[in-house]
C-alpha cells in the first residue's frame, strides 16, 4: 500500500473515531504536528505548523538549485534526506523564484461511501461539503499550496484563474505546487505567482475527494511535511525541512563568496581552472581564499543586522 495512502487512512480513522467535540478532521492535532516536526527551531502557527520567518523566506529566494542541493549532500545535518527534490513540472514563470511555507492538501480518487461520511463530518464544522476551497480559505501569507492530486489530468484541476487570483491576492500565497492539473492556463499565465503543475486541462475538479489538510503528502518522489520550505526554480522544486533552512542559507552564503572569489581569480587570467576550482591547490591561494571568505561573510552578515 502506498505510504501516503496509509498515512491518510490512519488520519482519517483517527478523525472518524474521535469524539465530535475534539475531532480535528482531516488534519493533525496540534500535538501531532509538534511531534512530527519536533526539530523545528522556529515559532509555530496556532495549529502547530512550523512558521519559517519571513526574512528567511526572502533570503531563500537568493539560493540557487546547486545551493539547495548542497544542504542535503554537503551539510552534515542534511545527510540522509535523499528524497527532497522533484521535477518534471510545467513551470508557469521560470524566471520567478518561489519560496514559501508548505501548506499541504491531499486528494484521493472518489469513493461514495467514504465521501458521504466525510461530508457529514465537515457539515458539523459549518461547511456544506469538503472541497478544494475549504483548504484554500485556510492559507496564510507566505504559504505555498502543495497539492497531492496523484498526477490526475482530467478532473485533477486544483484551481482555475479565479481561485489562482484569490491565492495570489487575498491569501498572499507564495506559490502553487500540484501533482495534478490547473485550468484556465491563458488567464493564469498573466498572473505573477509562481506555479508548478503536471498538466493544464479545461475540466473542473471532479471525481476526487479531499482526504487531508496539512498532513504529510507525496509529491512525486518527495514526502512533503507541513511547514517545509518550498523552493522552486526553473529546474524543479526543493522541499527543505525547517531545521535545515538556516544551515542551507549559511552554506549558500559561503557558496556565493566562493563563486565570487573564483571568478575574480579567473578574471586575472593567471590560472588554469584546475588551480582554482573547486578549491585552490596552492597553500598561498588557499590562505588568500580563507581570508577573503571570512571578510566577505562578516560583511554579508553585518549587512543583515
Amino acid at each position: 500500500m502506498d505510504c501516503s495512502f496509509r498515512f491518510a487512512a490512519s488520519i482519517l480513522l483517527l478523525a472518524l473515531g474521535a469524539p465530535p467535540s475534539h475531532a480535528q478532521l482531516f488534519t493533525l492535532t496540534h500535538q501531532q504536528m509538534v511531534e512530527l516536526t519536533s526539530q523545528n527551531p522556529f515559532e509555530r502557527f496556532p495549529d502547530g505548523r512550523p512558521r519559517i520567518p519571513d526574512n528567511l523566506l526572502e533570503r531563500s529566494k537568493e539560493m540557487s538549485a546547486e545551493e539547495a542541493w548542497a544542504v542535503f549532500n554537503r551539510v552534515p545535518q542534511g545527510r540522509g534526506y535523499h528524497n527532497q527534490y522533484e521535477d518534471g513540472f510545467q513551470v508557469l514563470h521560470p524566471a520567478r523564484k518561489m519560496a514559501g511555507r508548505a501548506f499541504t492538501v491531499q486528494f484521493m480518487p472518489a469513493r461514495p461511501d467514504i465521501a458521504g461520511v466525510l461530508d457529514l463530518r465537515i457539515k458539523a464544522q459549518g461547511y456544506d461539503h469538503l472541497y478544494n476551497q475549504v483548504a484554500i480559505d485556510m492559507l496564510q501569507p507566505g504559504d505555498v499550496l502543495v497539492v497531492d492530486l496523484f498526477g490526475k489530468k482530467d478532473g485533477g484541476t486544483i484551481v482555475g484563474d479565479n481561485l489562482f487570483y484569490y491565492i495570489m491576492k487575498t491569501a498572499k500565497g507564495a506559490g502553487l505546487v500540484v501533482d495534478g492539473s490547473i485550468r484556465d492556463l491563458e488567464g493564469i499565465s498573466e498572473m505573477e505567482m509562481p506555479a508548478y503543475f503536471r498538466f493544464a486541462h479545461p475540466s473542473a475538479i471532479a471525481n476526487v475527494m479531499l482526504t487531508g489538510i496539512n498532513i504529510p503528502v507525496r509529491i512525486g518522489d518527495v514526502t512533503v511535511v507541513p511547514g517545509d520550505l518550498v523552493l522552486g526554480d526553473p529546474e524543479g522544486v526543493y522541499f527543505i525541512p525547517p531545521h535545515l533552512v538556516q544551515p542551507a542559507l549559511d552554506n549558500a552564503d559561503e557558496v556565493h563568496v566562493h563563486d565570487e572569489w573564483t571568478r575574480k581569480k579567473f578574471d586575472e587570467g593567471r590560472y588554469k581552472s584546475s588551480e582554482i576550482y573547486g578549491s585552490p591547490k596552492d597553500p598561498a591561494l588557499q590562505k588568500e581564499y580563507q581570508e577573503y571568505l571570512k571578510r566577505r561573510l562578516d560583511e554579508i552578515r553585518k549587512s543583515r543586522q
